[in-house]
């Protein structure tokens, strides 16, 4: 296998800017302003980091990786929560992640049947850490969607080293995105999809946090981009995968301080910017929302809460719930206008064409000509 993305991801990101982003084109999606990256790295501390495995036409796989913080994940958990849209998936981990309420691995997003050697990886990672040396037990959370159209899936391609290259070379800032990663073998509205990424910034008067999402697109439906039908509009390309099912991974980080069953509330919301992208949430699709918050939680050495351990009300979540659904609609739409073309094992995804999709948001009111 080759490695193709183990550089940082800015510098994934600066070699392949041929295909724009969303707002590069004047696609502005909701009200809020983005952070200054438009992506989940806008959040303090927060790295993503790629491996992308290819093989001729065959292997078109590869692994992300987001982390919360450059710290020892396992001694310093971030509070977070999992909810499931549609279960047709194989998302390891989920079950202690919501029965305690926090995070104590990377996340990793991967291709179906590589789950469990990417779980093998992270305990790896995690077991040779300094300090965790007498750790008896630990759960990696480990996230997928089927690659199997442009991959041959059955080949397990994602080795030990792809998952903790992209988990030490995982870095702030720029994003790449598109087909790499995890995303390198997905597919999308019958479309090449991939990962995605945005973000935004409330006003100070409403908290002044940050949301970020991190997309691995897999999915059907009938594309919606800003409420204009682009599917409808788009002829279906030849070789692209008719069916509409598939699977999403929506990973939602904040700044925000907020407890598990915040976090759950705030996941949840995710799901209505995926609706707005037109998903069919269908039958075969596995649809997951990942959250966490990055505010350490405080505790003294018997484990009683302090006062840096205060949440955001009920009540002031709401803008909030707008920030992670415009979040989440813009970096599905990234993640499609970003990817390239990929030949793989049982056909071809073709890149969501660019100038014909801005002419249709141009007849619609979406972008101005």
């Amino acid at each position: 296998m080759l490695l193709l993305a183990t550089a940082t991801p800015l510098a994934s990101a600066l070699l392949a800017q041929s295909r724009p982003r969303a707002r590069d084109v004047g696609l502005v999606i909701g009200t809020l302003p983005p952070g200054p990256h438009n992506a989940i790295t806008d959040i303090d501390g927060v790295r993503v980091g790629h491996a992308t495995v290819t093989s001729g036409d065959s292997i078109n796989s590869g692994v992300t990786v987001v982390l919360p913080h450059d710290g020892n994940l396992f001694r310093d958990k971030v509070p977070a929560a999992v909810v499931v849209g549609n279960g047709f998936g194989k998302l390891a981990g989920s079950t202690q992640v919501n029965e305690l309420g926090e995070l104590e691995s990377p996340i990793v997003l991967t291709c179906t049947l590589c789950v469990p050697r990417a779980a093998d990886a992270v305990l790896t990672w995690l077991l040779r850490l300094p300090g965790n040396e007498d750790v008896r037990s630990a759960n990696p959370l480990v996230a997928e969607t089927n690659d199997g159209f442009l991959s041959d899936i059955r080949a397990r391609p994602v080795t030990e080293r792809d998952i903790i290259a992209a988990i030490e070379t995982a870095d702030t800032g720029d994003v790449a995105e598109g087909a790499v990663g995890a995303g390198r073998g997905t597919v999308a509205f019958g479309r090449k999809g991939g990962i995605g990424t945005a973000s935004r910034r409330l006003p100070a008067a409403q908290g002044g946090w940050t949301v970020g999402v991190l997309v691995q697109s897999n999915f059907g439906g009938d594309l919606t981009i800003a409420g204009a039908p682009v599917g409808r509009a788009l002829r279906r390309p030849a070789g692209g995968t008719p069916s509409g099912d598939g699977s999403i991974i929506i990973v939602v980080a904040t700044d925000a301080p907020l407890d598990h069953r915040r976090l759950e509330r705030l996941a949840w919301r995710a799901f209505a910017g995926l609706a707005r992208t037109g998903s069919g949430f269908s039958n075969g699709s596995g649809d997951y929302a990942i959250a966490f918050s990055t505010p350490r939680s405080g505790a003294d050495p018997s484990g009683r809460l302090t006062d840096s351990t205060v949440v955001v009300r009920n009540e002031a979540m709401s803008p909030l719930f707008q920030a992670v659904i415009e979040s989440t609609e813009e970096a599905i739409v990234n993640s499609l206008f970003r990817a390239e073309t990929v030949r793989g094992h049982r056909g071809t995804a073709h890149a969501l064409p660019i100038d014909s999709t801005l002419a249709i948001l141009e007849a619609h009111g979406v972008i101005r000509p």
